[in-house]
């Protein structure tokens, strides 16, 4: 079981700034499906999660390969790229995802809780408007160069693994 945490202060300064990482985050995720799809097969497990102040990157599975497959996210998180085909389905697919979490009352009440609650919490509705008004291609590929320069790395590593 391996687990990384990549923290940016980066992510909590805007908006915008979180609407992007969540799109990062999903785009990354797209990139890697088919390559890590042998690791799938060989009972491998992997899952990136878009976290308040970072990426959670989780790998478990058997240990023989699984610095294989953690290298394999570290390469394609490191070589970020997309087209703008992927950017467009990956920002749609947000767009409904946001709304979705807006027409449902129970996860809007625990989002304007926890707004009460936070300080410095960007609200649902904050995050949807900014992604309806639109992102740019620029933006994503600033804001990811950007995440990459200021991070700070918390990891766990559980199992038959040496230092």
């Amino acid at each position: 079981y391996v687990r990384f945490h990549l923290i940016s202060p980066l992510i909590q300064q805007s908006a915008e700034n979180i609407v992007l990482f969540d799109t990062f985050v999903n785009i990354l995720s797209h990139n890697l499906g088919e390559p890590a799809y042998e690791a799938d097969v060989a009972q491998l497990e992997y899952k990136l999660v878009a976290g308040e102040y970072g990426l959670v990157i989780r790998v478990k599975g058997f240990n023989h390969k699984l610095p294989l497959l953690f290298q394999l996210i570290i390469d394609y998180l490191s070589d970020f790229s997309f087209t703008p085909a992927v950017f467009e389905m990956i920002t749609e697919q947000l767009k409904k995802t946001y709304f979705n979490i807006l027409i449902k009352p129970e996860t809007l009440a625990k989002d304007v809780r926890l707004l009460i609650l936070e300080h410095g919490r960007w609200s649902m509705i904050d995050k949807y408007e900014t992604l309806m008004s639109g992102l740019s291609i620029e933006a994503l590929s600033n804001f990811v160069r950007a995440f990459k320069s200021q991070l700070f790395v918390e990891g766990l590593v559980q199992g038959n693994f040496t230092s």
